[in-house]
């Protein structure tokens, strides 16, 4: 059982350790931080940190720094979080407030996220399998060529140009795009779906007609697929010193869309709403070196999605999780009144 002055103690020799990336020493404490305690009860409380495996020597004659399991004590006994600067949170408000549309408003977000954090940002798109279609749009461009335009209710928009086989009136597309709204209109993606293979089976379908369903299919097809948007790889190069080999398989894992939606998942917030994925706890996944934390945010109508940074163990917790969780309420609100 760890006290509360070894738990200090584990606090002090983490954050000196993130902000200089130098092995803490008993000596270092006493002078740096007011304990009130000589430097031989501060080697005492780091020995039993050390036999607890919270603490560990890089090498002979040196300082400490902390473990797995001694980040994970940090994070869980974190009460007081590094709030946002103004100018921080003014940043946030007027670059995500700029945006056009979905795509342009995650693109901001994951681009935000890693410049406050210096880490990697990852933004998971809306949970689109459980998005229902608001309307379907079919606009001319040409007597042989339209633009089929999906909206979700998630938010997001899906374009296809569409060639056809034969000229295409006015008004006819008109009465085909009413007769297709009428069936997918507030239905989830399989649903609609299944509605458009039974207006595909009738007999009477010509081939401009047949060649927008194809199309929309498709479209509702790509909005089942997870996606997430990823920015800021190139922090994890600039902090290679925190790996202990190569960075070669950090990068790969993190090219592997399949692999964080998965550690995603399987992350539970706690009770400040955010997700802390540390070292160990992440190597099944091919991330043992890294930590991973995430925040929920939602559209309105839509399940919660998870944005989030990645990067070194050896990171500024309390800075990270207060910008993680600002961006991530920022963003359910924005969407929200979309």
């Amino acid at each position: 059982m760890v006290s509360e002055r070894s738990l200090e103690v584990l606090r002090v020799i983490v954050q000196d350790y993130v902000a200089n990336r130098e092995p803490v020493g008993s000596k270092t404490i006493v002078e740096r931080h007011s304990f009130g305690v000589s430097a031989a009860t501060i080697r005492n409380d780091m020995a039993q940190l050390e036999e607890e495996e919270l603490i560990a020597a890089p090498h002979t004659s040196s300082g400490r720094v902390p473990t797995d399991k001694g980040y994970r004590l940090f994070v869980d006994h974190l009460s007081e979080l590094r709030p946002l600067s103004s100018a921080q949170r003014h940043a946030i408000e007027a670059f995500l407030g700029a945006s056009a549309d979905l795509d342009d408003v995650l693109a901001r977000t994951v681009r935000l996220l890693s410049q406050l954090t210096h880490q990697v940002a990852l933004v998971q798109y809306p949970s689109r399998h459980q998005a229902r279609v608001r309307h379907v749009e079919l606009v001319s461009l040409a007597p042989r060529r339209l633009m089929s335009v999906a909206i979700f209710d998630s938010g997001q928009v899906e374009q296809r140009v569409i060639e056809t086989p034969a000229d295409v009136d006015a008004s006819t597309l008109a009465d085909f795009r009413a007769v297709v709204n009428s069936v997918v209109v507030d239905r989830g993606l399989l649903d609609a779906a299944a509605a458009l293979d039974v207006l595909a089976a009738a007999d009477a379908r010509d081939g401009v007609e047949s060649s927008i369903l194809a199309t929309l299919q498709e479209q509702f097809a790509a909005n089942r697929q997870e996606k997430l948007i990823i920015a800021g790889a190139a922090n994890l190069v600039r902090t290679e010193e925190d790996f202990r080999g190569s960075i070669l398989p950090v990068l790969e894992a993190v090219e592997e869309q399949v692999t964080l939606l998965r550690l995603f998942s399987e992350m539970e917030a706690d009770q400040r709403g955010v997700s802390v994925s540390i070292g160990r706890e992440n190597e099944s996944f091919g991330l043992g070196e890294t930590s991973v934390l995430a925040s929920g945010y939602s559209g309105s109508g839509s399940a919660v999605s998870r944005l989030g940074v990645l990067g070194p163990l050896r990171m500024d917790y309390s800075s990270n999780i207060s910008a993680v969780r600002a961006v991530a309420r920022y963003l359910t609100r924005l969407l929200g009144e979309a």
